[in-house]
């Protein structure tokens, strides 16, 4: 049997490797944008002058500019990353959508609800060195937009959709990539075009009257409730535009509560 060349050898390997699909992060990084651009919209003065000081230094200090680290430490730093892995999602869906935290959460608070909750709380105690807030407010804007996320908050089986293959475009993904990014995507706005169409929509979303500890059980069960809708998981494996028709307007709406919620988050740990 004739034995092909070494570089002809790691070619294949890297062609393989570029056609595997990649791990899901909600949203993708233009949703997450959008939910801190959205929040800064309705921040108070206050807020966004601590949100300033804290993000000095920053290759971007702003929300939107760092909407996106806690995705990007499976890079920048492995460790980190896989000690917070568990802090993106929970998985309820199984259990009615009622998020218990004995049950769904007990290992010291590894998912979603309890590390928004846990982040928060270091943000708001200026007693913390800068450096360990500046971290929880990039946890915050990110874990915020996240829960926001339905499949963040959906079945555990199929790993919030990520086991689901689908086709979409002509392309195979899987339905929580759809949910983060291909759906929004398929829509052909830019970031600024999609928050003026964002803006621009009714606020559907009832804030909570005491912001701190933040509600994210409830933001967590409320995304859960949208994944176990009729026809979220899609009867066909080929993905058409009737489905994008009738959910990405809703998953607009959660990226508009998320701004909202975000917004509240942030002016109840920062703006006292």
């Amino acid at each position: 049997m004739k034995r092909l060349p070494l570089p002809l050898i790691a070619a294949s390997l890297l062609t393989v490797v570029a056609l595997l699909p990649a791990p899901a992060a909600a949203w993708g990084r233009l949703g997450h944008r959008l939910v801190a651009a959205l929040a800064w919209d309705d921040l108070s003065p206050r807020t966004r002058a601590a949100i300033n000081e804290l993000l000095q230094g920053e290759a971007e200090p702003t929300l939107p500019g760092i909407a996106n680290w806690a995705d990007e430490l499976r890079d920048q730093d492995p460790d980190l990353g896989k000690r917070t892995s568990k802090w993106h999602y929970v998985n309820i869906a199984e259990d009615g959508c009622r998020y218990v935290q004995a049950q769904h959460c007990p290992n010291g608070g590894d998912c979603v609800v309890e590390a928004i909750r846990a982040q928060t709380a270091i943000l708001a105690d200026r007693k913390q060195p800068k450096a360990a807030r500046q971290q929880a407010l990039k946890f915050v804007v990110h874990f915020i937009g996240d829960v926001h996320q339905p499949l963040h908050a959906g079945y555990g089986h199929d790993k919030g959709g990520n086991d689901r293959q689908v086709n979409f475009n002509g392309k195979g993904s899987n339905l929580h990539s759809l949910w983060d990014s291909g759906m929004i995507n398929a829509a052909g706005l830019d970031e600024t075009a999609y928050l003026q169409r964002l803006r621009a929509m009714p606020l559907a979303v009832t804030m909570s009257r005491t912001p701190l500890p933040p509600a994210s059980a409830e933001w967590a069960e409320a995304s859960c409730a949208v994944v176990v809708r009729p026809g979220f998981y899609p009867a066909k494996a080929v993905v058409g535009e009737d489905y994008v028709q009738t959910w990405r307007p809703l998953a607009e709406v959660q990226l508009r509560r998320g701004g909202a919620q975000l917004a509240a988050t942030l002016n109840a740990a920062l703006g006292r």
